[in-house]
């Protein structure tokens, strides 16, 4: 191996274990948020959602110019999302906790899975991203419909299919992290990467309270 092969490996190492250690100290701020927002309503949901959106946007512009603001906008994201999903998660703990650790537990391996697939194989996996990317909006769309038209079983096959779009996007993700050398996208790779794990989660949820019915 010639030196810059080496220092880029080595690159590649630091950057894995900052990004890993984000994404822990996000999904921190996001469980702190979630306690501290049980008793808020959904109209309060709603407008950490917009404050999540905004620490999003903001890392965008601040990954360049001042990495400690990427990231402290980073564990903004994750606390602004445990507030805005706290009513939800505080409705599973209290009619159906055990759904809340199946999601949590079906997350994990999910994300761990999906994960080391991406990071490990050689195949290139940027067109799946931008399938994945349409897949998402179409989802979306489905979503948007569901709330006025009464589909049977509309809620599972949401789930179903949300759960293979952020399979596709979780991989996606993972390559991202292991081609990247530059330190200063640790931030955004962490975004990313807690956002398919906030996303896959609530996916989960309705699955396993279902299946307690």
């Amino acid at each position: 191996m010639s030196t810059v092969e080496y220092r880029g490996a080595n690159q590649t190492r630091t950057l894995f274990g900052q990004v890993m250690w984000y994404v822990a100290a996000t999904a921190g701020f996001f469980a702190l948020g979630s306690y501290l927002g049980r008793g808020l309503g959904n109209g309060w949901g709603f407008v950490f959602f917009i404050v999540a959106f905004g620490c999003l946007i903001g890392m965008q512009f601040a990954a360049r110019s001042s990495p400690q603001l990427s990231v402290a906008l980073l564990f903004g994201l994750g606390l602004s999302l445990g507030l805005a999903i706290s009513p939800t998660v505080v409705y599973y703990a209290s009619a159906d906790p055990q759904a809340l650790w199946q999601a949590g537990g079906a997350t994990a391996l999910f994300v761990a899975g999906c994960g080391a697939f991406g990071y490990a194989t050689r195949t290139d996996l940027s067109g799946v991203a931008r399938v994945c990317f349409w897949a998402l909006l179409a989802l979306i769309i489905f979503g948007v419909v569901l709330i006025f038209v009464h589909i049977p079983a509309g809620a599972v096959i949401y789930s179903i299919l949300g759960l293979l779009v952020f399979a596709g996007l979780t991989m996606a993700d993972f390559q991202r992290l292991r081609r990247s050398t530059d330190l200063n996208s640790a931030p955004l790779i962490a975004a990313s990467i807690f956002l398919d794990a906030v996303n896959v989660f609530q996916l989960f949820l309705p699955l396993f309270g279902r299946s307690q019915d």
